[in-house]
């Protein structure tokens, strides 16, 4: 039966890396009607990166053209990296023998079922994407990848109050980003994704001159891909 499975997380107000401010600006009780307010970084929870946030002259979020998320996904597994260990070529050459032009590559490591976004642990213990593999994906012509776990090892500096890493280290941004790949970051619920194909629909929001934007991400199963 089609079912919509929901692969975007929630923003958290509490979140202890990013701090996004959520509050009433008006309530029922000061007038008709409620009124929220939201302030969050572009990059965090669930969303797109665009060219810009690593090439000054990429293109920016308002000029991703609408199907360039949109589309045909495959699902690679890849839980044999296990935790705090790299994702190499060789495990993406075993699982992902299914990757056609131009689909939206899904890594599935299962993070998020294993350590809570809201905890350092998510970026501490996460599995990461080494260069090798990075530029084989490149060279399987996706037109995005998404990731439910943070896919660069120096992304977790931040959270260890270390200094921000030189931009080689980002080697998916490097690789993937800035050929033309689009990247969606920090996925949710892969493990809903009964088959190694799938359709998927992220819908940024178009930020004028943005170099990402908060998504929300749905797949459609048994609707065919």
């Amino acid at each position: 039966m089609p079912q919509v499975i929901d692969l975007s997380t929630p923003i958290q107000p509490d979140h202890f890396r990013w701090h996004p401010k959520q509050h009433l600006h008006r309530t029922h009780a000061q007038g008709h009607s409620q009124v929220t307010w939201l302030s969050t970084a572009v990059h965090a929870f669930t969303h797109m990166d665009a060219p810009r946030h690593f090439d000054p002259n990429g293109p920016t979020t308002d000029a991703i053209p609408l199907d360039a998320t949109i589309g045909p996904a495959a699902v690679v597994d890849v839980r044999a990296a296990g935790p705090n260990a790299p994702i190499t070529e060789a495990h993406l050459a075993a699982a992902g023998t299914h990757i056609r032009p131009g689909d939206i590559v899904l890594l599935r490591a299962g993070w998020d079922q294993v350590e809570r976004i809201a905890t350092p642990e998510f970026w501490t213990r996460s599995p990461w994407v080494t260069a090798e593999a990075a530029d084989w994906l490149a060279a399987r012509h996706p037109k995005a990848v998404g990731f439910d776990f943070p896919q660069d090892r120096c992304i977790r500096n931040a959270i260890a109050g270390l200094p921000d890493a030189p931009a080689e280290d980002y080697v998916t941004h490097q690789r993937l980003l800035l050929r033309g790949v689009i990247l969606i970051e920090y996925l949710a619920n892969l493990m809903a994704l009964a088959n190694p194909r799938s359709f998927v629909v992220c819908a940024p929001l178009s930020l004028i001159g943005s170099d990402g934007a908060p998504a929300r991400v749905l797949a459609l199963e048994g609707f065919g891909a």
